[in-house]
């Protein structure tokens, strides 16, 4: 069992969750997530590392309230102990030689945004970071990232902080500016992934993506993660998550990330109910 030492609702759909784990938190990387089970009838939950400490055994996640597995995860709290919580996992961002780099988080993105551009940053990089969300209550991790970026750029699509419009738009004025990218990492919406790789096409710019938000069982059983990476099959959880931005089939990915909608929706509608029914029997107690 792995205790929860500490919690905190970042806003209304992120949630993060500081887990003790010493034996995985003294050799997880930058870009390697974790399998988490909350108890023998939860799910399997793929989540991308946000943080560690290998001296005091604990990693943190920070995970979106999307489904029936994630609200369920947000309901427990500091001092409750998850049954599973296994890792490693996935290969870890290569930032050494980077040169010159820009780091792009959205959403939710941000949490893995943030370990990364500490390796690069880490490894001698230069490191410009760009981040979106759909507005400035959803931004998370900033007073971290300005501590790493060698320059923070902040977009929200209202804005409510920093440049009104998308990261894309950022990135394709920093570039035209004279920014003399060698490396770009994002990692988002798949959405924002691929435009960002259309453009840093355009300019011959190496782009490096994370496919996190396709995995399903983490551990390259279920195929369920099956990516086509310049006409070839890749598994995102064993293969990946990190790969060339330019060669993935962003088509098919799309169609992928479809595929369990209606059971999304049943377990969803489950987890409601078994919530309803709890509360009505608190109010009759």
């Amino acid at each position: 069992m792995y205790e929860i030492v500490d919690k905190k609702d970042l806003n209304a759909e992120n949630t993060m969750l500081k887990v003790k784990a010493p034996q995985i938190a003294s050799s997880c990387k930058a870009g390697q997530f974790i399998i988490v089970r909350a108890n023998e009838k939860a799910e399997r939950i793929p989540l991308t590392i946000a943080d560690w400490d290998s001296k005091e055994g604990w990693i943190q996640i920070i995970f979106q309230k999307v489904g029936a597995s994630t609200y369920e995860l947000a309901d427990y709290n500091k001092g409750d102990k998850l049954m599973d919580f296994v890792g490693p996992l996935g290969l870890p961002t290569h930032a050494e030689g980077a040169g010159k780099t820009v780091v792009i988080g959205g959403g939710l993105g941000i949490a893995i945004a943030t370990p990364v551009a500490r390796a690069y940053k880490q490894a001698g990089n230069h490191v410009d970071v760009i981040i979106g969300a759909r507005n400035s209550e959803l931004l998370i991790l900033e007073k971290e990232l300005d501590k790493i970026a060698d320059n923070l750029y902040i977009c929200t699509d209202d804005g409510s902080k920093g440049r009104e419009g998308f990261v894309t738009e950022q990135l394709e004025e920093l570039i035209k500016g004279g920014a003399e990218y060698k490396t770009c990492f994002t990692v988002g919406p798949p959405i924002m992934m691929m435009f960002v790789a259309k453009i840093t096409e355009k300019y011959d710019l190496k782009t490096v993506v994370s496919l996190n938000s396709i995995m399903l069982d983490g551990t390259g059983m279920c195929g369920a993660c099956r990516v086509s990476i310049g006409g070839e099959i890749k598994l995102a959880c064993v293969d990946g998550p990190d790969f060339d931005g330019h060669l993935v089939d962003w088509e098919n990915l799309m169609h992928r990330l479809t595929a369990y909608k209606d059971e999304e929706r049943e377990a969803m509608e489950e987890y409601q109910k078994k919530n309803e029914c709890c509360n009505e029997k608190k109010d009759g107690a």
